[in-house]
């Protein structure tokens, strides 16, 4: 599957939320586009709390400092704006930070709160909440910088053109588009809305809580289920979907639909078979963790019998990455490690030593 935590879009969804409760505007930076080396690409957002607080990144914080500066004029003039930088060469451009990012980039600051409808972070939200896998068309210079169309909405001025809206359907992206519009050339930024991954976690004990929280830090949608009502604690799992039912029903859960990945640690061995048969059945479920030694793996596939020959390719038992991990939070990361590189379509392993063979 493509890198669907590039631009993980959960995290600001999430801050925006629990921002926009508190009533202030916002700012909102978008990447408009990148050369070189940089840490983040276009199409990239973050939040500025009125507090002038960064949510999220865009560089490895060689540029917050800075964006934040230009976020409190924005919130001054009600007026977006657009930052450029350029950290290549030997002339460093920014301060004298000293960055070492051997890249350029340019961001598009604008005011998001009650004065704007919050637009464009309530119809991104939306989107996103739907999981609907359209997009967002922004416009990036002139005087309408900052509105954008939608599925379904707008706050620009004009009617969405044509190439605007087959460019946001398709749902590819991010790229900038020069378009005219009122007689004059403007360019909109297409950012694509891909659902989060959702990640199911079968079994709520302890383990399971350092692992859901690396995988909501991540991006990913969590739900966690279990049979178990009393570890279903929501001040332990926060920001997830909680489900209990009976294992042998869970096959009956409408998200199985729409689960990217899923991880089996109930330490209850007929709930696992349970859980394992279930995702036997859901072909659309790409990765499949196994919590547990290699000895308690093959009790669980003999069991299954020939439904588990549907999970090859997909389990990965045991789960997780080899870190020597032991303690809970180990083990998730170790977890949360393999995952990643799933969705990301690598290997895992060690940079060094892929640098080295490249060498070779």
């Amino acid at each position: 599957m493509a890198h669907a935590l590039e631009t993980p879009l959960a995290p600001l969804v999430r801050d925006y939320r629990e921002l926009r409760s508190r009533g202030a505007p916002l700012v909102l930076a978008t990447i408009l586009a990148t050369d070189g080396s940089t840490y983040r690409k276009a199409g990239t957002q973050m939040l500025v709390t009125a507090n002038l607080e960064p949510r999220g990144l865009l560089s490895g914080g060689c540029l917050e400092v800075d964006l934040v500066e230009h976020a409190r004029e924005v919130f001054d003039s009600g007026m977006p704006r657009v930052a450029a930088y350029d950290m290549r060469g030997e002339d460093d451009r920014v301060f004298g930070i000293g960055s070492g990012c051997e890249g350029a980039m340019r961001v598009l600051l604008q005011r998001v709160g009650p004065a704007e409808a919050w637009q464009p972070l309530e119809a991104l939200a939306a989107q996103v909440d739907a999981r609907a896998g359209n997009g967002i068309a922004l416009v990036v210079d002139g005087d309408a910088a900052g509105r954008a169309w939608w599925p379904g909405g707008s706050d620009a001025p004009w009617p969405e053109p044509d190439e605007v809206h087959r460019a946001r359907a398709s749902g590819t992206g991010p790229h900038l588009l020069e378009c005219l519009l009122a007689g004059r050339p403007i360019a909109v930024l297409v950012i694509p809305l891909p659902a989060p991954p959702l990640l199911v976690l079968c079994g709520a004990g302890a383990d399971a809580r350092p692992l859901a929280g690396h995988a909501i830090a991540l991006g990913f949608a969590v739900a966690v289920c279990d049979h178990r009502p009393a570890l279903l604690d929501p001040s332990q799992f926060p920001h997830c979907a909680l489900h209990c039912q009976p294992a042998a029903d869970f096959a009956r859960l409408q998200l199985l639909g729409a689960c990217d990945a899923a991880i089996v640690m109930s330490h209850h061995l007929a709930a696992d078979l349970a859980y394992l048969g279930a995702f036997a059945e859901r072909d659309n479920i790409g990765y499949v963790g196994l919590l547990g030694p290699a000895p308690r793996r093959d009790r669980l596939l003999e069991a299954l019998g020939s439904q588990a020959t549907k999970l090859d390719g997909r389990l990965h038992a045991p789960v997780g990455l080899d870190i020597g991990a032991r303690t809970p939070e180990a083990i998730a990361l170790a977890a949360a490690g393999e995952l990643h590189a799933w969705i990301a379509g690598r290997g895992g392993g060690a940079w060094h030593d892929k640098l080295r063979a490249s060498q070779a």
